[in-house]
């Protein structure tokens, strides 16, 4: 289980030539103006004197036609007002036909272009269209699974040979109202874009597309269309209060894998800890990560009202020179509290004297998987009158994992999340967005270093080829229409030069931004530099995390506990989306290589 690094950023282009639209309509077939004639004086200006017969007398004729004359134009103008013909020739004016061979030559050209053009976008469309009809055939089929099912289910060995997997295609979920609005929609923006095309040969002068707009009838902008809605706050939450007793202690251990299993580790000892009633002990940073340069630990006590976090300085200034693990109570029992001598010798290095390593269930030891555990199980276990005690690691611990891991947390405190980056973090992290991205933009993860032998050692693997991931990444772009993509990654940059290539959606390529080294020119990032944390890969990888908690979308990789600490915070802070997933979420990968 464990984290990517983020890597640097490139620019975004989009292209407004297609949404130029002109008022001016040049006929297509050239026609010379008709000769004016001049009316002889014993004629009427409409010539009806002719349809009548020749006994009408003169006088009499004479104030029929002015009667007609001063009638006809009234009724042209009510007829004009009440069938509203004026929408159909607002901004499309006729000009004079060039007859010069050039001009008529490039006429033609830009007319073939634009007949071309039309075709290609005619095709785009029938092909989306058939999408949509497929899509709501899909109303009988078993629902697609869940966004981001847990990442700690048990893992098999991929006994798959080197071949081309011919898996059956996930179950579609039934289409929603939404969903399929926001198709027709894409389908009304396309056919704009034909009548765009088609007309783009006729167009002189640089007039304004609004008058074409207007024939449309309705506003695309207002439609109210939202696939990628945010995710309903949850009513209530599951919650226990913590409040501390004096003197009592709970010194937190963590040592599996990187800083997102740490922080994982964190929030389970703060449940154990409110369970208990004790203050947690932050660990050292000489053991451990520093977890006040990534953190907001002040944030955590003003969360709760009271002091419920100290340092490990906090600590070791309150006991002066007598710091004590009174009591070591494992809550994993094989290697008990996952310490080994190293972790042991490192903990006395800092001056704590430790009380015997023992095992709450012994029998554990003889279990491939951790047993799930409740609060009945754990109360007459851990509940201790010894001042200071520790449990160990608890990365792997499976206990009350729906309420642990309910957005928000188990703990009942007056903030959106407790655990999150320190204020330099989050304020870079902002202006970064404001610098490169914007207020709609996609995040996604993209883990691959060490990747491939980690998920492919699983069940169903989550190593997924270039091409294959560029497919499920436009079809979320596609939902989300978001003009920019946010990259954290620790691919290689062929990789990501590879993927760049592959996402594009219709004939526009979407970036993809990485964060870029440290340049003076730039501002974005002075806050961290100004502060001497600029340059730490923890600081850089929470940066990472907090932008991508900020996207409109999240896009992750199942499995990394990276991923996992993003989807807790767009939880906390409720900008989890309806269209956020795992990479390819119900797929396998299309090609599976063998194992060792």
């Amino acid at each position: 289980m464990a984290r990517m690094e983020s890597l640097p950023a490139s620019p975004s282009h989009s292209s407004d030539e297609d949404e130029e639209e002109r008022r001016n309509l040049v006929p297509q077939n050239e026609a010379k103006p008709l000769p004016l004639r001049r009316s002889s004086p014993s004629s009427s200006v409409f010539e009806i004197a002719s349809a009548f017969p020749t006994r009408v007398g003169r006088r009499l004729w004479s104030s029929k036609s002015l009667l007609l004359a001063f009638s006809l134009p009234l009724i042209l103008v009510l007829l004009f007002f009440s069938l509203d013909f004026g929408r159909l020739f607002r901004g499309v004016s006729f000009v004079p036909v060039v007859t010069s061979s050039s001009s008529s030559s490039s006429g033609g050209d830009r007319m073939r272009e634009a007949e071309l053009r039309a075709l290609y976008l005619l095709k785009n469309q029938q092909i989306e269209l058939f999408r949509l009809w497929n899509f709501t055939l899909s109303a009988g089929a078993a629902p697609s699974p869940p966004p981001f099912l847990s990442p700690n289910s048990t893992s098999a060995p991929n006994s798959t040979s080197a071949v081309k997997v011919d898996q059956p295609k996930a179950p579609i979920s039934s289409p929603t109202v939404e969903e399929i609005r926001s198709a027709l929609v894409h389908q009304i923006k396309l056919n704009k874009e034909i009548q765009s095309a088609l007309l783009s040969s006729h167009r002189f002068g640089n007039l304004s597309s609004e008058a074409s707009d207007e024939n449309v009838g309705f506003d695309l902008a207002g439609l109210g269309v939202g696939v990628c809605r945010k995710v309903d706050k949850p009513a209530e939450r599951r919650t226990i209060e913590w409040n501390p007793k004096k003197n009592s202690f709970l010194f937190a251990i963590c040592l599996s894998g990187q800083m997102s299993n740490h922080l994982i580790c964190l929030e389970k000892h703060m449940f154990f800890a409110a369970l208990l009633h004790r203050v947690l002990v932050l660990p050292s940073a000489k053991a451990d990560y520093q977890y006040d340069r990534v953190l907001d630990i002040n944030h955590i006590n003003e969360c709760f009202g009271r002091k419920v976090v100290i340092s490990f300085d906090e600590f070791a200034e309150m006991k002066k020179n007598k710091m004590k693990i009174d009591r070591f109570i494992c809550y994993i029992a094989s290697p008990p509290c996952f310490l080994d001598d190293e972790h042991i010798k490192r903990l006395r290095n800092l001056g704590l004297s430790l009380a015997k390593v023992e095992a709450a269930w012994p029998e554990d030891a003889k279990l491939k998987t951790q047993k799930k555990r409740v609060i009945g199980d754990i109360m007459p276990k851990f509940s201790s009158n010894d001042e200071v005690i520790a449990i160990g690691d608890m990365f792997y611990a499976d206990v009350e994992e729906e309420w642990v891991m309910q957005p928000g947390g188990p703990l009942a405190h007056k903030c959106k999340t407790v655990i999150q980056p320190s204020r330099y973090i989050y304020l870079t992290a902002q202006r970064f967005v404001q610098t490169f991205l914007g207020n709609n933009f996609i995040a996604l993860h993209f883990r691959r270093h060490g990747f491939l032998k980690f998920c492919n050692a699983k069940k169903e693997s989550c190593f997924f080829p270039i091409p294959q991931a560029a497919e499920c990444i436009l079809r979320v772009a596609e939902k989300a229409n978001a003009p920019v993509i946010y990259l954290s990654t620790d691919a290689a940059e062929s990789e990501t030069n590879l993927l760049q290539s592959l996402v594009v959606l219709g004939d526009k390529q979407i970036p993809l931004v990485k964060r870029p080294s440290h340049n003076s020119a730039e501002k974005w990032d002075a806050l961290l530099y100004r502060n001497r944390l600029g340059g730490d890969g923890q600081v850089e990888a929470m940066l990472d995390k907090t932008i991508c908690a900020m996207s409109s979308v999240f896009i992750g990789a199942s499995g990394s506990t990276f991923t996992e600490d993003i989807i807790r915070l767009r939880r906390g802070w409720e900008s989890a989306s309806q269209c956020d997933e795992y990479l390819c979420q119900g797929e396998l990968p299309n090609y599976i290589a063998e194992n060792e």
